[in-house]
């Protein structure tokens, strides 16, 4: 039973990014050249393209990623409150839920993509790839950001350990405030 938890997991969660990661690139605005992004996009299409005849964007927010990835991680906690529990979950507490696994899995998308962005530097700091463009779009924003609050010292950038820092706290203000207040509110 676990394995069969394990594998429904997993995927559940790599089609909910994959959806995620979509949304994000198009807020990002990201090269959609990048074989990576043509990747994620090729995948979502046959989902995206018919929600899109339904579900116009709201200027740069794409309700149909949105939407996607919303559906998918509700019948993703749904199956697996199923399966661990024998029962449906309320709406309330499927649509709190997903919406908190959702935040979730964003912040993991970055924080993936900060691991990365650090592998590369010391890896290639010059170089291009397509998967290094992706992780710096990702991140650069938010460095940039968190560059202008710590200095560089010695030629060391703490700015990627800080962002690091900052995803693990909101993951776990996530996953120990807000889901039991979300869940004793059911």
């Amino acid at each position: 039973m676990h394995e069969l938890l394990f594998i429904l997991q997993t995927l559940g969660e790599l089609v909910v990014s994959a959806f995620l990661l979509r949304l994000l690139f198009q807020v990002i605005r990201t090269d959609f050249r990048n074989p990576l992004v043509q990747a994620i996009v090729r995948l979502t299409n046959p989902v995206i393209l018919p929600l899109r005849k339904v579900l116009p964007p709201i200027g740069p927010l794409d309700t149909a990623s949105i939407t996607a990835a919303g559906v998918a991680e509700m019948l993703l906690w749904g199956a697996l409150h199923l399966l661990l529990t024998g029962a449906m979950p309320s709406i309330g507490l499927l649509l709190a839920s997903s919406a908190v696994e959702m935040a979730r899995s964003t912040l993991s998308i970055y924080l993936l993509a900060t691991f990365g962005y650090i592998i590369l530097s010391w890896v290639a700091p010059n170089g291009y790839s397509p998967a290094g463009q992706v992780v710096a779009d990702l991140t650069n924003p938010l460095l940039r950001r968190l560059r202008r609050a710590i200095p560089v010292i010695g030629g060391l950038d703490l700015s990627p350990m800080a962002l690091i820092l900052l995803i693990y706290l909101a993951q776990m203000i996530l996953s120990e405030r807000i889901r039991p207040l979300l869940i004793s509110l059911e």
